[in-house]
């Protein structure tokens, strides 16, 4: 079975756009590849973080995704910064990458251009990525348009490594998911449903009370005209509508433009509500019952464990043939 890397970022709270476009997608990896799945903490502090936040959201996301669906026995789940070999190996691996590679990432230009005063870490930080991706010779790494370019990166330095020392890593290949249905703003249907939303009305959380999201849905933009029709281009609001209670319940676009024949957008929305609120309430079910067990800790324990023997193996061999050895 081939291997597949996911990273999750610990920061902000998982939307209902990223549960239908990205989660359930993970769901179904689990079945198909061997799947390694952590929590990038180390990635989240090359900008600044409240820790007491930042510790509360690690938790509180690793919880959020096994109540969506994602199974401990299929996936080997840790967190980035426990594993110590992560960080070793990322200074191996950084004295093996050049500055304008570096330089070169759309990232870090971007990060570093609206905050002039930024760490040295937000520059570096792909070459960590970079050891959490070689470190377990994975074939694939799960990863948006955003970070195909790091593990773009990853395979130079791989490539270039291997060259210089000997066999030492496998080259993976980035998983360029078929996203889900892109789910969009509640507000401005034009615009994808995104966790850094300045309005809240726009935006619905996994973890927002259910009164609130049915609020939310039943105030969503529509558009012009009555007809319940799947349009995006000419009527965004009623299209994403309808992809959020295709999403949900399996049906077809076709089969949800037959039921709402000659109904009123206030029906449709009605019953994509009651549909979000359902979904929604399972989830937070099985939230709360993991956030207040010792599930979590368990799972890390085993995760870790099995990841840390890896790790080591691995810089250990990168340690012998640099030459880093008695």
């Amino acid at each position: 079975m081939k291997k597949v890397l996911t990273g999750l970022q610990p920061t902000g709270v998982i939307t209902l756009g990223n549960y239908i476009g990205a989660i359930k997608q993970m769901v179904k990896y689990q079945d198909i590849y061997d799947s390694y799945l952590f929590v990038a903490d180390l990635h989240s502090i090359t900008i600044p973080q409240d820790p007491k936040e930042l510790a509360s959201n690690i938790k509180s996301l690793l919880a959020l995704y096994l109540a969506c669906g994602i199974d401990p026995k299929k996936n080997k789940i840790f967190i980035q910064s426990e594993n110590l070999y992560h960080a070793n190996i990322s200074w191996l691996l950084e004295c093996n990458t050049y500055f304008g590679e570096l330089s070169r990432m759309t990232q870090f230009k971007d990060k570093s251009q609206k905050n002039k005063n930024f760490t040295s870490g937000l520059f570096t930080y792909p070459v960590l990525m970079a050891a959490d991706i070689l470190t377990y010779d994975v074939d694939y790494v799960a990863v948006g348009l955003d970070q195909k370019q790091h593990v773009e990166l990853a395979r130079d330095i791989a490539i270039r490594f291997n060259k210089k020392f000997g066999d030492v890593f496998k080259i993976p290949e980035p998983l360029m998911a078929q996203e889900g249905t892109k789910i969009m703003d509640l507000v401005d249907p034009t615009k994808k449903m995104s966790k850094s939303s300045t309005n809240p009305k726009g935006v619905i959380r996994l973890l927002d009370d259910v009164d609130s999201i049915r609020k939310k849905i039943m105030g969503a933009t529509t558009d012009s005209g009555m007809e319940i029709k799947y349009d995006p281009e000419n009527k965004p609001g009623v299209s994403n509508l309808i992809n959020i209670y295709v999403s949900l319940s399996g049906k077809t676009i076709k089969e949800v433009e037959e039921m709402f024949k000659d109904k009123k957008y206030g029906e449709l929305k009605k019953e994509v509500a009651d549909l979000v609120v359902n979904e929604v309430l399972d989830i937070q079910k099985k939230y709360n019952e993991i956030i207040n067990s010792d599930e979590i800790n368990k799972i890390l324990d085993d995760g870790i464990k099995y990841t840390c023997e890896i790790a080591k193996k691995k810089f250990e061999l990168m340690k012998n043939k640099m030459g880093l050895h008695r």
